[in-house]
């Protein structure tokens, strides 16, 4: 990684997660800065997050173009012209697809609200609540082509309570999930890291 890697951050709603990151990025001694936020959709919190930390924005969205293909092609396109060092997915709502991978493929993050491989998918609160297990969390991964699939970079358990409902036990994952993002990150642009099978190594 070079000095204070680049950050590419692609968001689809309120941008929590990046705010989160904007604010770590803030303190030099944290590593890194974002230089880009992406979205697949325009008036949404995130971008406006961005904007007033006055960090560039652009929009690609689905529906613009003639196949997921090309959507996903310009999409990389759009972060490719900001050279990141890491891409993070950020509540960002889509899955990239091949063309995506080729050009970032091993150095893009995302996160789920569920200790994988437990629980993929869109509803990972819901589905271990139903479960009934006593724990659950959320996982940094390196993404691939599956749904949360990808190498397991870091992990954070949360305790599921008795009376827990999909919402309450969901945003105590959510601020699970921003604290190991932050420090996670944070560690992969300071230290490095390596990809290896299914194995994540930080510190290069």
């Amino acid at each position: 990684m070079p000095a204070r890697p680049r950050l590419v951050v692609l968001v689809s709603g309120s941008g929590t997660n990046l705010q989160a990151l904007l604010d770590a990025c803030a303190d030099p001694s944290y590593g890194a800065r974002v230089v880009a936020v992406g979205a697949d959709r325009d008036d949404i919190e995130g971008l406006a997050r961005a904007e007033r930390a006055g960090v560039p924005t652009f929009v690609a969205k689905v529906g613009d173009f003639s196949s997921r293909e090309n959507w996903d092609r310009a999409l990389a396109d759009k972060v490719a012209a900001f050279e990141p060092d890491l891409v993070v997915l950020a509540g960002f709502m889509k899955l990239v697809g091949e063309t995506f991978l080729e050009r970032f493929g091993g150095r893009t993050v995302n996160t789920h609200p569920a200790l994988s491989p437990s629980f993929p998918g869109m509803h990972g609160p819901r589905d271990a609540l139903e479960y009934g297990v006593k724990v659950t969390g959320a996982t940094l991964f390196v993404v691939d082509a599956g749904v949360d699939t990808g190498a397991i970079v870091a992990q954070a358990v949360v305790p599921v309570a008795d009376d827990d409902t999909v919402e309450t036990l969901h945003e105590r994952i959510k601020t699970a999930e921003r604290a190991m993002l932050v420090e996670s990150v944070g560690r992969m642009a300071r230290e490095g890291f390596t990809v290896d099978g299914r194995r994540v190594r930080l510190g290069g």
